[in-house]
């Protein structure tokens, strides 16, 4: 502390803290069992958040919520949960708000991403022009519709109160067309296309995320989007080597390199900043 004209005052970094700072926060992150969702809990828990981890595997979400617990010291809750389904969702308010009271925080990181059950027609049916009807009605029922209902049911009850962060999960795929050359083999070979799904549903996040800014800007709830880059996770080779090629800092993402950002969106530390995409891609979009 210091003391300046007999007033005692924070000092810079007890501020800083106290910005970044989610202690006593309850903080709902969707498809928290995925790469990145392990790593957006891991973000809210150490800031002193009360993380509720959603997805599908019940069993899963109980199994991670313990490992916060025990790795924060914090009371985090694991709730098998359907983001597709009103019922589902529910659910998972009525236990949250059993247990908290209130809720502060919703990440909105819960997506799918295209699998083709027979690998040697990856190549095939990831082409515009032979994409599955059912490939693009499921991408956009979990992506848009799944966080259209997660916001709308978990958000209404930050409503409520005046108060709340949203963060809605984007990517720059979201801002420009997928390269497809990064799926090119050294022999000239195509393992995959990205799918059309992934670039609309992502750009369709961003433009929610405009809206329900508008919307709740005046009743205390700020929602935000964050795109990130691509991260690396065990692909192929050539694929890495391509993709970092396309980045200013020559690299893919750490699945860690996003706590940051992240924890600014849900803190005080940006609570001028609302309707607003954060883009963390390496340099990606920026060429």
């Amino acid at each position: 502390m210091l003391t300046e004209m007999g007033l005692t005052v924070s000092s810079p970094a007890s501020e800083l803290e106290r910005l970044f700072s989610l202690e006593g926060r309850v903080a709902i992150v969707t498809g928290a069992l995925g790469l990145l969702g392990r790593e957006h809990c891991v973000a809210l828990a150490a800031a002193g958040a009360n993380v509720i981890a959603l997805d599908l595997d019940d069993d899963g979400c109980g199994i991670f919520a313990g490992e916060l617990s025990d790795r924060f010291d914090r009371n985090a809750l694991g709730i098998g949960t359907d983001i597709t389904d009103l019922s589902s969702l529910r659910a998972a308010r009525e236990y949250v708000l059993s247990e908290f009271g209130h809720m502060d925080v919703l990440v909105n990181n819960a997506a799918v991403n295209d699998k083709f059950e027979d690998p040697a027609m990856i190549s095939e049916l990831s082409r515009f022009e032979n994409y599955p009807l059912d490939a693009w009605e499921h991408s956009l029922h979990v992506n848009i519709t799944g966080t259209f209902l997660s916001s709308q049911i978990f958000g209404s009850e930050m409503v409520k109160v005046g108060k709340g962060a949203i963060i809605n999960l984007a990517s720059t795929y979201g801002m420009v067309g997928p390269d497809q050359s990064l799926y090119k083999r050294a022999d000239g070979t195509q393992s995959f296309f990205k799918s059309p799904a992934y670039s609309t549903t992502k750009g369709a996040i961003l433009a929610f995320t405009r809206y329900l800014a508008a919307y709740w800007g005046g009743r205390g709830v700020r929602v935000n989007a964050l795109s990130p880059g691509g991260v690396e996770n065990e692909q192929e080779e050539y694929f890495i080597e391509n993709y970092s090629k396309r980045t200013m800092l020559g690299r893919m993402a750490h699945p860690s390199d996003y706590r940051g950002a992240l924890l600014f969106l849900a803190s005080d530390a940006s609570s001028y900043m609302t309707g607003a995409n954060l883009v963390v891609d390496g340099g990606w979009t920026a060429w």
